[in-house]
């Protein structure tokens, strides 16, 4: 990491024109990145990370466009300022993939689902490099090999709806390296996975990195995977680089205010929230015994037997009144699934979920009429992952509040409002923003009138399905703490859904590890994630990285 820059960003400015104003979305930003080095960007969401990524590539979506600066790849014969290639054409085509490559957020949507894995990969070779068709073939089989894709000649001719997250970042990964880049951008590419699944995926990206000599330019959010990887960091906010220094001194001495305050979001999910003391007679709320859910996977036609995913595998656990009881493991755990069932958006196969309604009757959910469920649904409600997704951008956040209100209660459209308000002010938002939209706000502010939707009826139980993972370290306590707060106002039970172990060990009382449809172990949060039992939760727990680039192998003594 000596001598000549591999890229020199100087000055870069990214504008995007809006209807009475412009949005500067990056503002004069200059940096270095040095073969063979990892700099990580961080920052919250809206600070330019991604959009600095993708204008070294001229990828920045109309009507956005760089307004000025120089974004200078050195090499070859003569250094090249990608800003006067322009988006598109024939030189700037020759840089992404062959001496720039990327490897995107979401593999699903970078993905394409009519192409198999191994067309995509060739395509790219094609493009780029003189050789035959078979060649390019042998080349993606090794590719795959590489990035250890089980099987890689079978896998090849696969489609990438036929993968798990985890596989299908590998085979991003695999098209992305297939022509020996100099620079490779990584833009949030673990964010989606799981604790493992990510440990793997950093652990290739670092290898690979070592064996051809790449040059890493990081994005994320996860301080957590910056201490890890990291060689330099540069933080960013609102556009504009904040801080820019080697990684053991941004932790150990962060200069500037914001740096600060991002550190000491993430360090504050270290430490467990305070919790007040657990009663000495527990009541439960929701007892699941012996659940199961399976689905079918052939249809078992000629005689053939029927065989079965079993998404759950005989669970029993138990929610008593005021606690949160997390849920961790990897994807395909049958977390989600848990959540799913115990709601009744899926019908269980076998088991019990005994609940106990406010008037303190038992109601079998597992067995419950469809008719009994609408009014269950006044008492046990669910916070989805992605506020973006699961609030219908056509209505108002008044109509998106005040629909389980229509639906439960007797409420006039004058109490309904007031009611509104009164939730929208209680989770932190302006009561005047009724009715407006859900674009009009922030990822936190989406989640916290997802939250306000949950809790509109006064529920006993609520299904939290990763809610914070969607949002930044320094938004996801404030979510959390919320959260919390309202346990302590309303009285509210959580099953509590994450691969996050800093959030479980924050905010849970209890944690339940599942693996394949079955829980592995459960106990106090401390005792799980300080003095796991199991194998796989000690798998689990050593796999997250910690926010300390002290605790890394290269750490200087």
């Amino acid at each position: 990491m000596t001598g000549k820059p591999i890229l020199k960003v100087r000055n870069l400015s990214v504008d995007f024109p809006m209807r009475r104003a412009v949005l500067h979305a990056v503002k004069d930003i200059s940096f270095d990145l040095m073969p063979g080095e990892t700099l990580c960007v961080v920052g919250e969401s809206g600070s330019g990370k991604s959009v600095t990524a993708r204008a070294i590539l001229q990828l920045v979506a109309k009507p956005g466009s760089i307004t000025q600066g120089e974004i200078v790849l050195a090499g070859g014969e003569d250094d090249v300022d990608i800003v006067k290639l322009g988006s598109s054409g024939p030189a700037i085509r020759q840089i992404r993939g062959r001496r720039i490559a990327m490897i995107f957020q979401e593999p699903m949507t970078s993905l394409s689902p009519v192409h198999t894995i191994g067309h995509q990969i060739v395509e790219t070779i094609l493009l780029h490099e003189q050789v035959s068709k078979d060649e390019a073939r042998k080349r993606a089989i090794a590719l795959l090999d590489r990035v250890r894709i089980p099987n890689p000649e079978q896998a090849l001719d696969r489609y990438s709806f036929e993968f798990s997250g985890g596989m299908r970042q590998r085979a991003m990964i695999a098209m992305a390296l297939s022509c020996n880049p100099e620079v490779l951008i990584a833009d949030e590419p673990t964010t989606a996975l799981d604790v493992t699944t990510q440990a793997e995926i950093l652990s290739l990206i670092k290898e690979l990195q070592r064996d051809r000599g790449m040059a890493v330019l990081f994005i994320t959010h996860d301080m957590g995977v910056v201490a890890q990887i990291a060689d330099r960091v540069m933080v960013m906010f609102r556009g504009e680089k904040v801080e820019e220094a080697n990684v053991f001194d941004l932790f150990a001495n962060p200069q500037k205010a914001y740096t600060k305050a991002l550190l000491g979001s993430v360090l504050k999910l270290e430490t467990p929230a305070p919790r007040p003391p657990r009663p000495a007679a527990e009541v439960p709320v929701a007892a699941i015994d012996n659940l199961a859910l399976h689905f079918p996977l052939n249809p078992g036609f000629m005689g053939k037997p029927v065989t079965y995913l079993k998404a759950i595998d005989g669970i029993s656990l138990t929610i008593n009144e005021g606690e949160t009881v997390g849920v961790v493991g990897e994807s395909g755990s049958g977390k989600t699934t848990l959540g799913r069932t115990l709601l009744r958006v899926y019908t269980p196969t076998g088991g019990t979920v005994n609940y106990r309604r406010g008037d303190g009757t038992l109601v079998d959910i597992a067995s419950l009429r469809k008719s009994g469920l609408q009014s269950l649904y006044g008492e046990v409600r669910m916070i989805f992952q992605d506020p973006h997704s699961s609030l219908n951008p056509r209505m108002t956040v008044y109509q998106i509040i005040s629909e389980p209100l229509r639906t439960n209660t007797r409420m006039s459209e004058a109490q309904m409002r007031d009611r509104v308000e009164e939730l929208l002010t209680r989770v932190g938002l302006p009561a005047d923003g009724a009715d407006r939209y859900p674009h009009a706000f922030s990822g936190g502010q989406r989640q916290r009138i997802s939250i306000a939707r949950a809790i509109a009826v006064r529920p006993r139980l609520i299904v939290a399905d990763e809610p914070t993972s969607a949002l930044d370290v320094s938004l996801r306590h404030q979510v959390l703490d919320l959260m919390r707060d309202l346990q302590t106002e309303f009285g509210l039970s959580y099953l509590f859904i994450s691969h996050d172990i800093s959030v479980i060990r924050y905010f849970c009382d209890r944690v339940a590890v599942m693996k394949s449809g079955k829980i592995v172990e459960i106990g106090d949060v401390a005792q799980i994630c300080e003095r796991p039992v199991h194998d796989y939760t000690k798998t689990l727990i050593s796999a997250v990285p910690r926010p300390d680039p002290r605790l890394r192998a290269d750490a200087p003594a």
